[in-house]
């Protein structure tokens, strides 16, 4: 069975095609070679705005341009909050390791596996953090994390694919966010551009990392529960 990031090539073929001269983060057909458009074969009311198109095969194309206008939009906002009281959640197998180097990079404070029910709204709670902004990887698998967060006045902002609804988040980057290739991709984006926006990297730079540094690394037999 495919992984959800892995592209058709006639697909990656036709859409390095349109808006050739546009300037993205990455060039067009390394995103697309990424997979980060690709949805699944569920399209939420919410999510239709960024849905650039859909395959024969059912599956949800999500716009890279308005996924790259998001990423910049969220770094951004990203930037102005001290870099500690920026909490990034992940809780699927290959969200972790991307979250877990965003976090590296810009100094984010991680929130990796289970998320603890109380972690955010239980003071008493022995490893309780207070947080000014959560970033999730997906609302669903981190839908805890969302309800403490909206709960406490706490904005969310979430990487959401085509099968995703915006309850409890206030700023959506539309994306892939079930494949391995596609998240490292996304976090390292988003890592590069925020360290960008606080000018502590000129704005032709990388990050120190690579995207395969951002990878999950995860055994054949761990996959089922990612």
């Amino acid at each position: 069975m495919a992984e959800k990031d892995e592209p058709r090539k006639e697909e990656m073929e036709e859409e390095a095609s349109v808006g050739a001269e546009e300037v993205l983060l990455l060039p067009r057909d390394t995103l697309l070679s990424a997979g980060i458009h690709i949805g699944t074969r569920v399209k939420t009311g919410d999510m239709e705005q960024f849905i650039y198109r859909v395959r024969p095969d059912g599956l949800f194309v999500l716009d890279v341009k308005k996924t790259d206008e998001r990423i910049r939009t969220a770094a951004k906002f990203l930037a102005r909050f001290e870099p500690s009281k920026v909490a990034a959640v992940g809780a699927r197998l290959y969200a972790q390791e991307p979250v877990k180097k965003f976090c590296e990079v810009t100094g984010a404070t991680p929130v990796i596996g289970r998320f603890i029910p109380g972690l955010l709204s239980n003071p008493l709670y022995p490893d309780h953090i207070e947080p000014e902004v959560i970033l999730v990887s997906d609302p669903r698998a981190d839908s805890q994390a969302v309800k403490e967060a909206s709960t406490l006045g706490i904005p969310v902002v979430a990487l959401c694919s085509t099968d995703n609804e915006f309850s409890d988040v206030d700023l959506v980057i539309p994306t892939n966010n079930k494949g391995r290739r596609a998240l490292a991709v996304i976090y390292w984006l988003l890592a590069r551009q925020i360290l960008r926006e606080r000018g502590e990297i000129p704005q032709d730079k990388d990050i120190p990392l690579t995207i395969e540094d951002f990878e999950a690394k995860i055994a054949k037999e761990e996959e089922e529960g990612k």
